[in-house]
């Protein structure tokens, strides 16, 4: 890992903070300034305060200040997730403001839905496009028969298809098309027309491009603005920002917009627990606003619109995608710095490595789901 920062690690002193983060990391195998790359390097004294004030965020905010280093903070985050001071490390008082305003307010309201599209898709799509693999894919690939980062990718997407069994000529809606990437593979390899939406200008444009020639439209458009009739509908990544309060909205969109026969695919993240929270750091700093469902929440909200064919966890494979993520930015970093500070590179290798070991310590999930309006007979979903 290269790094324009010049620091290396300070005597601790003894203080009562210390000794407090110290007992919550006994047993976890965690050392302050240890040897091993899961270890926390400190190079401020009042990191330990900070970080039992704040929480994650003060964590998260102390590491994008170079306040602590850790050569591998993805080892560091499954550790710390599986020593279980996940949830011991958001403060009462944090917990209790989100759900004080995700139950006054509707964070994810029409008025408020392309809040995280300025705040995180558009900082600058030459960021991405060295982030990501070429399909522009930012959800997690499928490893089964992968061994790339483009290849997972690409398996994923075909994995879709599959599902949702395709035919040319079809109308299929993606809603929250990214930058075009189903979009322009189920067009150029399955023959369907393919309707695109997005809250982010910058992947709105990008998208076009890539899309230029094929049966493509896309908009810079909310799923609650949508008229139509489609004859498949896919969401890859997107039902994370719909937010609880909208998820009986965003279903009942989905059936009013789907044929009698039509199928749906919904691709997202999944929290194990039914607890409308978000990760402070991650809710000011990646994903303004969002909010993980669990499957209770999907269940829930799903019934009463859709029936449910299939559903499918492949959570693990989140691990190697972002790990594969953290690796272009790091090898392409050098492309970027002109335009973008440090502070902005330690705050994606932060994201990056903490989500994949959420991942990989089981506390996230990747679901598929797939559902019809109505289907007589058997529905075999491939694998």
């Amino acid at each position: 890992m290269t790094s324009n920062l010049r620091i290396s690690p300070i005597s601790l002193p003894d203080n009562r903070a210390r000794h407090i983060i110290e007992q919550l990391l006994d047993g976890s195998g965690i050392t302050l300034n240890g040897s091993a790359s899961h270890d926390i390097q400190v190079f401020h004294p009042d990191l330990f305060s900070r970080v039992l004030r704040h929480g994650t965020l003060g964590l998260g905010e102390a590491y994008m200040d170079g306040w602590w280093e850790c050569e591998r903070i993805d080892q560091l985050a499954c550790r710390l997730i599986r020593h279980g001071l996940g949830d011991r490390a958001h403060p009462a008082s944090k917990r209790l403001l989100y759900r004080l305003q995700s139950g006054l307010i509707n964070l994810q309201s029409r008025a408020r839905a392309y809040i995280v599209g300025e705040a995180h898709y558009d900082l600058g799509n030459d960021l991405f496009e060295e982030m990501l693999d070429p399909t522009m894919c930012y959800s997690c690939g499928y490893w089964k028969r992968a061994d790339t980062l483009h290849d997972a990718q690409f398996q994923k997407l075909e994995l879709a298809c599959r599902k949702l069994q395709l035919t040319p000529g079809m109308r299929v809606l993606d809603i929250g098309c990214g930058w075009g990437s189903f979009a322009d593979h189920a067009a150029r390899h399955h023959g369907v027309e393919v309707t695109g939406i997005t809250i982010s200008r910058e992947q709105a444009e990008l998208a076009r491009q890539r899309c230029a020639g094929l049966p493509v439209d896309i908009r810079l458009e909310d799923y609650r603005e949508l008229e139509g009739s489609f004859d498949r509908i896919v969401s890859i990544g997107m039902f994370e920002h719909v937010g609880h309060r909208n998820y009986d909205t965003y279903f009942r969109t989905v059936k009013q917009l789907l044929t009698q026969e039509g199928l749906f695919l919904l691709h997202t993240i999944g929290s194990n627990v039914s607890r409308i929270r978000a990760d402070p750091w991650i809710h000011r700093y990646i994903f303004p606003n969002g909010v993980l469902p669990s499957a209770m929440h999907v269940a829930r909200a799903s019934e009463g619109h859709l029936l449910m064919e299939d559903w499918q966890n492949f959570g693990p494979d989140y691990d190697p995608t972002l790990m594969g993520w953290l690796a272009n930015l790091d090898t392409h970093w050098h492309k970027l710095a002109h335009r973008y500070n440090e502070r902005t590179r330690r705050m994606f290798r932060y994201y990056l490595a903490i989500c994949a070991g959420a991942f990989r310590s089981r506390h996230l999930q990747l679901w598929q789901v797939v559902y019809s309006r109505y289907r007589q007979g058997r529905y075999d979903a491939p694998r």
